[in-house]
């Protein structure tokens, strides 16, 4: 007789979750289900209506682990929807914030699972490793962005500002000088994910995988045909989860995919592992391409050029604006319109939780489910990305059925 198992709160991650899993007599689990329960901030709504500039002041706001992606793919959409091409030192300088944010956010992700991969006699070598990757990126993301959280320099168009040749030459010599000890720290963590001895096939699964870029984003190849969403009470068959989950189901071709460093390294550089070592190793590797490339920018970066296409007509033609940026938990799509009025008119946002986990499937079936934590580590922790905006009917408190994207 099958047995429900319910984990909630569950723990290790930015915004609230449950993660319900049918259990079988010999305690396996058949069926799992990990969804998010943070309340809804409707953060969408708040920028429509107003100038453009507004939208990424606001969005990067969606959440303080990742300010740097949701900044990006807001100026991105709004460039596209009001037909801007931002010099070439402006989009140089914005790859520079987002190679930096890998580093510092791949170095939080195995902050967060240490206690589950680094035994006791290196936890603190690595817990000083990180420390040093971080504040050498976040470093570069202060001098460049304006903010290591919510970065003000960032802007439509372009950047404020370029950055000075001092500045350059001494992001530079930092970088290189952290490359060495970078190579080390991820030699460390993928060696111990390796010896760990994880189940085989924990979290593996043969969904579809979806990257637009190596490490930045692009928004051409993001087909927004191929997207549909729909909401929760239609892709959980259990109503009960269906009612209590707080943000819709992106599918692409109709199925939920794969976004992040394993899809990125699959579609990018010939990557293939796959489950929860793999999710792991991709990621760490990635920090390698990642520091390796802010390197490149900073040697090819020409100061005196403008970062910044200047003053633009901000009344836009209704053209939806699309920006895709690979952050590191996966691509996250902004969608913007801007009227002739110069407002907006419609903001909507796609983050990587809602890609990567509307259900667990084959990442818990199949195993005891002790090893639920495990998988959910694998994956996306940030479920209060995921919850903008829904529509409750103000007199039964049921979800209206319609679908989120035009609302």
């Amino acid at each position: 007789m099958s047995e429900k198992i319910v984990i909630s709160p569950t723990s290790r991650q930015e915004g609230h979750a449950e993660l319900v899993m049918e259990v079988d007599d010999e305690g396996i689990v058949t069926k799992g289900r990990y969804f998010s329960i943070t309340p809804v901030r409707g953060l969408e709504k708040i920028v429509t209506g107003k100038a453009p500039e507004t939208a990424p002041v606001i969005v990067q706001r969606i959440c303080g682990v990742c300010p740097i992606p949701h900044t990006l793919a807001s100026v991105e959409a709004m460039d596209d929807s009001l037909g801007i091409e931002p010099p070439k030192a402006g989009r140089q300088l914005r790859e520079l914030v987002m190679a930096a944010h890998d580093v510092n956010s791949h170095a939080i992700h195995h902050f967060l699972i240490a206690p589950d991969f680094v035994p006791e006699n290196l936890m603190a070598t690595a817990i000083n490793s990180v420390s040093e990757i971080r504040k050498t990126a976040q470093y570069v993301v202060d001098m460049v962005g304006g903010e290591g959280i919510h970065p003000s320099d960032i802007r439509i168009g372009g950047m404020a500002s370029n950055i000075s040749e001092l500045a350059r030459k001494r992001l530079y010599s930092r970088l290189k000088a952290l490359q060495p000890k970078l190579d080390d720290h991820v030699d460390l963590i993928v060696g111990l994910v390796a010896d760990k001895d994880l189940p085989k096939g924990l979290g593996a699964h043969d969904q579809p995988t979806l990257a637009t870029d190596v490490l930045y984003g692009d928004r051409d190849v993001f087909d927004l045909d191929r997207f549909t969403e729909i909401m929760p009470e239609r892709w959980y068959k259990d109503p009960e989860i269906g009612k209590k989950a707080c943000s819709t189901i992106p599918l692409y071709d109709g199925v939920n995919i794969e976004v992040g460093p394993r899809a990125r390294a699959i579609k990018y550089g010939g990557f293939s592992g796959k489950g929860t070592v793999a999710q792991h190793i991709a990621r760490a590797m990635e920090m390698k391409r990642a520091l390796s490339k802010a390197i490149a920018i900073l040697d090819e970066l020409n100061t005196s050029a403008p970062a910044n296409v200047g003053n633009f007509d901000v009344r836009g033609t209704g053209k939806l604006g699309i920006g895709a940026i690979e952050g590191p938990r996966g691509m996250d799509v902004h969608m913007a319109q801007v009227g002739e009025n110069g407002k907006t008119e419609f903001y909507s946002a796609l983050v990587p939780t809602t890609w990567n986990i509307p259900t667990m499937g084959p990442a818990t079936e199949g195993f005891h489910h002790e090893f639920g934590p495990h998988v959910i580590r694998g994956y996306d922790p940030c479920l209060s990305c995921a919850t903008h905006m829904i529509v409750i009917d103000d007199e039964d408190k049921s979800v209206i059925k319609n679908e989120m994207v035009r609302l």
